[in-house]
């Protein structure tokens, strides 16, 4: 069963911002669902991109996404 999380939830999992979590499910980086009015991200979505982010050898954490 898979597991989700808030915006809020993932931001501290993560050490993100929640605003930065929302647009990275909106940039589709991590997956996440619109339940309400607020987001959902999928708990093992997230996990697998701070993987991939920090094992690039990337000390400063994840790119900044476009805004647009």
């Amino acid at each position: 069963m898979e597991e989700w999380l808030t915006t809020y939830e993932a931001a501290k999992l993560a050490n993100l911002d929640p605003d930065y979590i929302r647009k990275l499910v909106r940039a589709e980086k991590i997956k996440g669902r619109k339940w309400g009015q607020s987001w959902q991200v999928q708990r093992a979505s997230l996990l697998d991109y701070v993987r991939r982010t920090y094992s690039k050898g990337n000390k400063r954490g994840p790119k900044k996404i476009d805004k647009s």
